[in-house]
């Protein structure tokens, strides 16, 4: 006699007793009858991936594609919310051990996670300041102003949400043994990137505003680049 297959989960549920124990196909018919997947994202899922023909028209000198595992680790509930995670890795152990500390965490009542929105710092340097305290009080009181020049840089980003959110000028002292003692200014440009990274999209708002900077402040404008710092963008958990 043969194995019966295993009772379908419920309905919106991360937790699939004996996942790790079907073969691909069955986990992928798991996923769909818990509602994860729909059959569209089930036709992507059981597909091979990116084709060699559409890799060689994505970048240059293309020989062959890499291909990853994609894994779904399961038990999951985050703010009361059942989920299913895709996690593509190589290394084994990680998903059985990620769904078994879920697993443990879940009887505790679960997760719970919060994050901020996804504003990133675009910074853009100002030196050679002949007098720069007019030149900050200039800059302060021209944001209106730049807010209005930043706000046709990314219109999908705003149909999506995002946008400048904000502008700031901080004053800088440069100071270093045997070098002469500058001030500089620094404008922040503070950019909701929703979905995105933003590195592009903040250098971009950044390149597009220096010249107008420049000419308000009367100085020089050097760096015009995404900030490292992310602190405006935290998540918690």
């Amino acid at each position: 006699m043969g194995t019966e297959p295993p009772p379908p989960p419920s309905r919106s549920t991360s937790r699939i007793p004996g996942f790790y124990r079907r073969p691909p196909d069955q986990r992928l018919t798991a996923l769909k009858d818990c509602d994860a997947i729909g059959a569209d994202e089930l036709e992507v899922y059981a597909s091979t991936g990116l084709s060699l023909e559409h890799a060689n028209i994505m970048v240059e000198n293309v020989i062959a594609t890499f291909a990853l595992p994609n894994a779904v680790a399961v038990n999951f509930r985050i703010n009361g919310v059942d989920r299913l995670v895709p996690m593509v890795v190589e290394e084994p152990s990680v998903v059985a051990a990620v769904s078994n500390m879920a697993r443990l965490a879940r009887e505790a009542g679960g997760f719970t996670a919060e994050a901020d929105a996804s504003v990133m710092i675009g910074q853009v340097q100002v030196i050679d300041l002949p007098d720069p305290d007019a030149a900050e009080a200039r800059l302060r009181a021209a944001i209106p102003e730049l807010m209005a020049l930043g706000a046709g840089v990314h219109p999908r980003l705003e149909e999506r949400g995002g946008g400048l959110r904000g502008i700031e000028v901080r004053r800088c002292v440069y100071e270093e043994p045997g070098v002469p003692r500058e001030i500089m200014l620094v404008v922040h440009l503070l950019l909701d990137c929703v979905d995105a990274m933003g590195a592009n999209m903040v250098n971009t708002m950044a390149e597009r505003l220096a010249p107008t900077i420049e000419r308000i402040s009367g100085g020089t404008v050097g760096l015009r680049i995404l900030s490292n710092l992310a602190d405006r963008r935290l998540a918690r958990a």
